[in-house]
C-alpha cells in the first residue's frame, strides 16, 4: 500500500513510502514508473509520509513507533530519532507522528496527530525545541493533524483530518485563522501563485473512500476547482509537479493529473 510519495524536479524521482512486506518500505522510481533503488527494510513499524528536504534528502516519518528517519538519496540512514514523550494509541498500529515539513534555519515541524493533538519543532539535529496544539476543535486545536507544509511565507498550514479543515499558523505557533467547511483532510501540496493542495473526503464515510482533490486560494481558502477521485483506497497523500500536475495515490497506484 502506497502511503505518501515526493518528487524530486531535480533528478526527475518519484519517491514512495509503502506498506508491506514484498517490498522495501522506501522506493525510488523514475516518471515512467521504473523502480531505481529501495530501502528501508526492518527500521518501520507503520510507514506514514516522505519528504524531500532542503538539501534534498529523504525524510521519512513513522506513525508506528513516532520515528523520525533522515536518508541520503542512496539509502543510507544519517538521521533517526523519536518524538518525545509519545503517548500509546488506541490502535496499536500507530503511535503519533503524521507528517514533516521544513521551516527557516533547519527547524522542522511535526504533526503529531494519531495519539496526541500537537504540532512540535526540532532541529534537523533531532533536538526538540517546542510543542503547540491540544485536542478539541477550537481555534488553534486538532482532531488528527494528519499533514503539515510551510509556505514562502513562513505561513504553516495543518491539515486537522477529524475537523475537516486546514488551520494555518505563524512559526511560533500563532494561530492565524482557518478553512473550514471541509471534508476530511488527508495530505497538502502548495500550488503556484498562492494556491493551495488537498485530497479529502467527507467526514461521514470511512477513511479512503471516494473524494476529491481540491485547489484553494490560500489567504482566502476559496474553493477555485476541484477533481474527483472515485476509486479505492485513495487520496492519502499529494504532491504538485511543475507546478501544475498533480499526482495521489489510487488503489495502491500513483494516479497522474495533468
Amino acid at each position: 500500500m502506497i502511503s505518501w510519495l515526493a518528487y524530486d524536479s531535480q533528478h526527475k524521482v518519484i519517491w514512495l513510502i509503502q506498506r508491506g512486506a514484498k517490498a522495501d518500505p522506501i522506493i525510488a522510481v523514475d516518471i515512467q514508473g521504473h523502480v531505481l533503488h529501495s530501502f528501508g527494510k526492518g527500521l518501520f513499524r507503520t510507514p506514514h509520509s516522505i519528504r524531500l528536504g532542503p538539501n534534498g534528502n529523504v525524510w521519512t516519518v513513522d506513525a508506528g513507533n513516532s520515528g523520525i528517519i533522515e536518508f541520503s538519496p542512496r539509502g543510507k540512514e544519517l538521521r533517526h530519532f523519536h518524538l518525545s514523550e509519545p503517548t500509546k494509541s488506541p490502535d496499536d498500529n500507530f503511535l503519533g507522528a503524521t507528517d514533516i515539513a521544513f521551516a527557516p534555519n533547519g527547524r522542522i515541524l511535526i504533526s503529531d496527530g494519531y495519539s496526541n493533538a500537537r504540532v512540535l519543532e526540532y532541529t534537523d539535529h533531532g533536538r526538540p525545541i517546542t510543542e503547540w496544539g491540544a485536542a478539541g476543535s477550537g481555534s488553534g486545536q486538532f482532531h488528527l493533524p494528519h499533514a503539515i507544509i510551510v509556505d514562502r511565507s513562513n505561513v504553516v498550514y495543518v491539515a486537522d483530518r477529524e475537523n475537516g479543515r486546514i488551520e494555518k499558523f505563524d512559526l511560533a505557533g500563532h494561530y492565524l485563522g482557518e478553512i473550514d467547511g471541509l471534508g476530511r483532510v488527508y495530505s497538502l501540496a502548495l500550488g503556484e501563485h498562492g494556491t493551495l493542495w488537498a485530497t479529502m473526503s467527507p467526514l461521514n464515510v470511512p477513511p479512503g473512500s471516494p473524494g476529491w482533490v481540491v485547489k484553494m486560494e490560500r489567504g482566502s481558502g476559496k474553493i477555485l476547482g476541484y477533481v474527483p477521485v472515485t476509486d479505492t483506497p485513495a487520496l492519502h497523500c499529494l504532491e504538485v509537479v511543475n507546478g501544475n500536475q498533480l499526482m495521489t495515490d489510487v488503489d495502491n497506484e500513483v494516479l497522474w493529473f495533468k
